[in-house]
């Protein structure tokens, strides 16, 4: 790092046993986070998203480009219009462009075209990768590890949602062209997820499914 500038290092390093506890405790909360689709109209704050959006954005990213930009809707027009659009290109996945394999492996979470959770949530966070950026000298410049480091984001913005109390959905309609249209976002922007945000309605049910247990994800060598 010689020649650049640094800071100190703010980095706490607690004891084996609290490391471990809060180790426990963040694995359960996190394994208690469902995906759900019957969402309750409910506002949130915009406070708790802006927050959540702040979490996001630090994640780690190729060269610290950060090339990630965050669309939050909670306007009901916009939601609606994306609701159309994005029933559209749905209609044509699930009447023959995915294929029976994938309509089969889909099966067991009951999804179809429809999705008026687009326009019952509370809120949309649309997020848009940057496959190049513009340097300061105006000049186009190569992100650098840009899907990657969009995906580790949205990571930390689900886990910091559900931090906050609320549930989530990653809706990866394709293609997804029409959300640079209704955000108005540039053509070095792409879109990558559509998460849908809020609390779950009353009575929601979700698929009896489960996540793989630790020697089934992982090998330590």
């Amino acid at each position: 790092m010689s020649g650049h500038a640094t800071i100190p290092l703010a980095f706490e390093a607690p004891a084996p046993e609290e490391s471990r506890a809060r180790l426990d405790a963040f694995v359960a909360h996190l394994r208690r986070r469902r995906t759900v689709r019957d969402f309750s109209p409910e506002p949130v704050a915009r406070e708790i998203i802006e927050q959540a959006i702040l979490a996001a954005g630090s994640a780690p990213s190729g060269a610290n480009q950060q090339p990630w930009t965050f669309v939050a809707i909670s306007d009901q027009s916009v939601k609606a219009r994306i609701r159309v659009a994005a029933e559209e290109e749905e209609k044509a996945f699930y009447s023959g462009r995915a294929g029976e394999e994938w309509l089969e492996a889909l099966g067991p979470l009951g999804t179809d075209w429809e999705k008026p959770f687009l326009e019952t949530a509370p809120w949309l966070i649309a997020i848009f990768m940057q496959r190049w950026g513009v340097s300061p000298q105006g000049k186009r410049q190569k992100h650098y590890y840009a899907l990657e480091s969009v995906g580790i984001a949205v990571g930390f913005l689900i886990a910091a949602l559900h931090e906050a109390g609320l549930a989530t959905l990653t809706h990866t309609p394709s293609p997804m062209g029409f959300l640079n249209e209704i955000c108005g976002r540039p053509d070095n922007e792409k879109a990558i997820v559509l998460l849908v945000v809020g609390k779950p309605a009353d009575g929601c049910r979700v698929p009896d499914i489960a996540k793989k247990p630790l020697d089934e994800i992982a090998s330590f060598i």
